[in-house]
């Protein structure tokens, strides 16, 4: 392989040689160490949250891998954010932010020191999309490697696992479980260190990091700190040196086919409804000019649900793993998948494809006996959500309305709709407005997931629809939900200018949601409309809030 000039070796006798030597030498480096390619390794260990308590041990025998390859790995550390443990704060507004903080804090500590690739190590929700929006960003030499979901547990002789003990805390709420079975059940929950199990956001991020190209192939999602996990571990530790070498680049791999890939494999498993806007981040952080959730649209007619996963079916995460994960799914969709597209091998997507097998035809079906054609994520548009908004629908199953018609129920916090349902004061037949939760409303954007899970838990999750500018768990698979209305009702949007009472109609087989008010009294309503200040509280919210794009430029940073 030729060699090429690295960009972590400086001109020797000049003052940067020197005082770079100075430092890496004190650290043990030889001079000999110093010709070799400086490889990050991004690491989000944190105590926190059992999601990344494993990744210490996941960071040592990457940085083994690469020394093995002729490398020299720099342990580099962000932020940690797990979606239930910094959802406490600020009325869970946090969530999103970190992503950004993630991708800005990789740019320093790399860009920064002119290292020569990146190993990410991907877990919760935010951290996958973060990390590879970075790797796009300033176009390094990169390699994800998934660092796997945690054991389920088991509750009176039934499948416990993180999702349930959310949903029944709403049963809780309404008094149909005692405090001592949700108590149980959140002590048989989680057996392992890693994601939530189940198809939700961070299982799902993982699933499209392995279409994109950017993690090995078949190498998710992948049962934390398994045998299989591991080798992953140090194939990808071996890899990025290579790659470094080849000076192959997440811009190479991260074309308009691997999104359309990805897209379709989100598709395929009615995955989290987040992964649209990470996607969209993502390309807007590799330079793209593409329409993620055009994209989406576009192929949701095309591409039908080839997986039930818990939360919309009845298969285990296991299951899937089992059967093939995510290289399954993208062979099952090889007749329609961009086979040109390249991965972090080096290898096209039709390479990869050539001799891989479905192993389980029932977990993961083909293309021809699906478990259903219709769509489970659904783009909306309309009066109240021009710019679009988002409905997870699943395998529509029996007793979950797919159209509404009924009064709106406006509620400009979660914290008080959710003393509403205490009171009984919701009723059959209303939509609730759950509104001011946009990325610059939040700022951050706020979570409704809690809201829904408390209407299932009163028995009225089919009687009542929420519409909100909000975002919702990759766990929610309940009522009518749609999510993430644009225009945001901070900036003036029509959800802004929703009052109560008004009549709203929601289609998901049309694809529509109607806010039935005459053109001149919404032009009254739009001239009267005062935009709230943003908080005059300092700190991350307060800065991410007066920079932030909107949702469908994938909610980035700009100071443009």
């Amino acid at each position: 392989m030729t060699k090429r000039q690295l960009r972590s070796n400086f001109e020797p006798g000049t003052s940067r040689w020197a005082v770079r030597r100075a430092q890496w030498r004190a650290l043990g480096l030889t001079d000999e160490d110093m010709e070799k390619p400086k490889i990050a390794i991004v690491n989000t260990s944190s105590e926190l949250s059992i999601c990344f308590s494993h990744l210490d041990q996941v960071s040592a025998r990457v940085k083994q891998a690469v020394r093995a390859a002729g490398g020299i790995p720099f342990e580099i550390r962000t932020i940690a954010p797990s979606d239930f443990i910094i959802s406490a704060g600020r009325a869970a507004t946090y969530i999103l932010p970190s992503r950004d903080l993630i991708t800005n804090d990789i740019e320093v500590a790399v860009e920064g020191a002119q290292l020569d690739g990146m190993v990410c190590l991907a877990s919760c929700d935010k951290t996958t999309p973060g990390q590879i929006m970075a790797a796009a960003r300033i176009d390094l030499p990169t390699i994800v490697v998934l660092c796997g979901y945690q054991a389920s547990g088991r509750y009176r002789n039934h499948h416990m696992d993180i999702e349930e003990v959310f949903l029944h805390a709403g049963h809780h709420a309404a008094g149909r479980i005692s405090f001592e079975e949700l108590k149980e059940m959140s002590e048989n929950a989680i057996r392992s260190p890693g994601v939530c199990s189940g198809m939700g956001t961070a299982n799902s991020m993982h699933s499209v990091c392995e279409a994109l190209g950017m993690s090995l192939p078949g190498g998710g999602p992948v049962r934390a700190m398994s045998d299989k996990m591991m080798d992953c571990v140090d194939q990808s530790g071996r890899r990025i040196v290579d790659m470094v070498w080849e000076d192959l680049r997440p811009r190479t791999i991260l074309t308009a086919g691997a999104f359309r890939n990805a897209a379709a494999t989100v598709l395929a498993v009615s995955g989290s409804i987040n992964t649209i806007k990470h996607l969209q981040a993502i390309a807007v952080e590799a330079g793209l000019d593409i329409d993620v959730y055009k994209i989406f649209e576009e192929l949701s007619s095309r591409v039908p649900i080839l997986a039930a996963v818990r939360p919309i079916g009845a298969n285990s995460i296991e299951e899937f793993e089992d059967a093939g994960g995510a290289r399954a799914i993208m062979k099952r969709l090889e007749p329609i998948a961009d086979l040109s597209a390249v991965t972090v091998t080096g290898k096209t997507w039709g390479e990869e494809l050539e001799n891989i097998e479905v192993a389980d035809p029932e977990v993961i079906r083909p293309l021809d006996k699906p478990f259903a054609v219709k769509p489970g994520i659904v783009l909306l548009r309309g009066s109240l959500a021009p710019d679009g908004a988002i409905a997870k629908v699943g395998l529509r199953g029996a007793g979950r309305p797919m159209s509404f018609d009924g009064p709106a129920r406006v509620f400009d916090n979660s914290p008080s709709a959710e003393a509403a349902l205490r009171e009984g004061a919701v009723k059959p037949g209303e939509v609730l407005v759950l509104r001011g939760m946009g990325v610059k409303g939040g700022p951050g954007m706020g979570g409704a997931s809690r809201l829904v899970f408390a209407l299932d838990g009163t028995g009225l999750g089919p009687e009542v629809a929420v519409v909100t500018d909000g975002q919702l768990s990759g766990l929610v698979n309940v009522g009518l939900v749609i999510g993430e209305v644009k225009p945001e009702a901070f900036t003036g949007g029509p959800l802004g200018l929703v009052e109560d009472g008004d009549r709203i109609t929601i289609d998901i087989d049309s694809r529509s949601i109607e806010l039935h008010v005459p053109e001149a009294e919404l032009a009254a309503r739009r001239e009267a409309f005062v935009q709230k200040p943003l908080s005059a509280e300092k700190g991350w919210l307060n800065l991410y809030g007066s920079t932030v794009t909107p949702l469908e430029k994938g909610a980035t940073l700009s100071t443009k």
